[in-house]
């Protein structure tokens, strides 16, 4: 029986008698190249082959970080241009401090709202973000008027300030609209009510004594939702309905005997007031309906402005209501005193501190700042 062997030229098994020692392939193979001069083998050749594509792969890398290499070159030169030129042209221009004149005028516009003086904010309830009570709630109103000042008399550096408005927007106590106030909340509607009055009359002759005898003060008001004495708003006889609307009119008797002190107690939805010729719209802000959007409020507040516009017009819009303070460009949403509670967690208000805001009215310029009044 004849055995078979190795082929002489590749692993593959050939018989024994095969004088040439070479398997098929092979011998094709040696017959084609037999003039060349050492003739590869097949395994020979792919390793061969194989070098070659490892050797034309790190010729594609380097030739790739060339590239690269001569684009970085370009970049640092054109820096280096740059900040040669900029060391061989420095130059410097003579600014000097420009100091007021005060030949400009302005009216600054405080703005009052949500303040729910009785209500009381367990810590608890809001994640820990937020502590209320009776006293922080003086506390907070003090910083109100403390702080207006301040800013008022920073604006009085550079213009003439001839009126404060002081708008009261209303919602100054939480009253017992909903069942859960007779549990939280720590003075009954009434007595509320006389503590937020007091602080009132507090902050407005604290602003008299301290601010020039020229400075008029105009007081818009108007009622909330919440000091409400009926189970559901009426819009159409709010105001008969509304405990706010009582302390505004004994607000007004009190300082009656003041020429300063104007107050305009609102009997509808809006109040006007021109300032320079623009038309400032007030309200509380409960007409518009947010039911917490994406866009926040936004969406609700420009739709709702639009339709107001078509019967009268307002270059700026200002109510409180939704406890956030936020400047819409045509309108200027209050914040509120008591701060992020149960309320604004529901409608899914953004967090914020508890705030107030304050703008200026430029004779010339019209509206042109806007700071929030930090009470916290």
């Amino acid at each position: 029986m004849t055995k078979d062997r190795l082929c002489a030229g590749c692993p593959a098994k050939i018989y024994r008698d095969n004088k040439t020692g070479l398997c098929a392939p092979c011998l094709r193979h040696r017959n084609a190249h037999q003039g060349d001069i050492d003739p590869v083998a097949p395994p020979v050749a792919v390793a061969e082959d194989r070098q070659k594509v490892r050797l034309a792969n790190e010729l594609a890398s380097l030739r790739t970080r060339y590239a690269e290499s001569l684009t970085l070159i370009d970049r640092l030169e054109q820096e280096q241009g740059a900040l040669a030129a900029m060391r061989q042209h420095v130059e410097t221009y003579a600014i000097t401090p420009k100091t007021g004149n005060r030949t400009s005028e302005g009216t600054v516009v405080m703005v009052a709202s949500d303040w729910h003086v009785e209500e009381r904010v367990d810590p608890l309830m809001v994640s820990g973000l937020n502590t209320y009570t009776v006293e922080i709630a003086k506390d907070r109103a003090l910083k109100f008027f403390q702080s207006g000042l301040r800013l008022i008399q920073l604006l009085q550096q550079d213009i003439t300030i001839t009126t404060v408005v002081l708008a009261l927007l209303g919602d100054f106590i939480s009253n017992q609209i909903h069942e859960e106030f007779a549990e939280v909340n720590e003075l009954t509607p009434h007595y509320a009510l006389v503590v937020a009055q007091n602080l009132f009359i507090s902050g407005i002759e604290f602003l008299l004594k301290h601010l020039d005898p020229s400075i008029s003060f105009v007081v818009p008001c108007h009622s909330g939702n919440h000091a409400r004495t009926t189970k559901t708003t009426r819009f159409g006889a709010e105001n008969g309905h509304s405990l706010e609307y009582l302390m505004y009119l004994h607000l007004a008797a009190y300082f009656r005997g003041n020429k300063r002190v104007t107050f305009l107690v609102a009997e509808g939805m809006h109040s006007y007031m021109d300032v320079y010729g623009k038309t400032i719209r007030f309200q509380h802000g409960h007409a518009i309906k947010y039911g917490g959007g994406v866009g926040g409020i936004y969406v609700p507040v420009n739709k709702a402005i639009s339709q107001w516009d078509k019967a009268r017009h307002a270059d700026l819009n200002v109510f409180g209501h939704f406890h956030q303070m936020r400047d819409g460009g045509n309108f200027i949403c209050n914040g509120s005193l008591i701060g992020y509670n149960t309320f604004a967690l529901s409608i899914k208000a953004d967090y914020e501190p508890p705030k107030q805001a304050l703008f200026l009215m430029d004779k010339k310029r019209g509206r042109t700042c806007t700071w929030p009044i930090l009470v916290q």
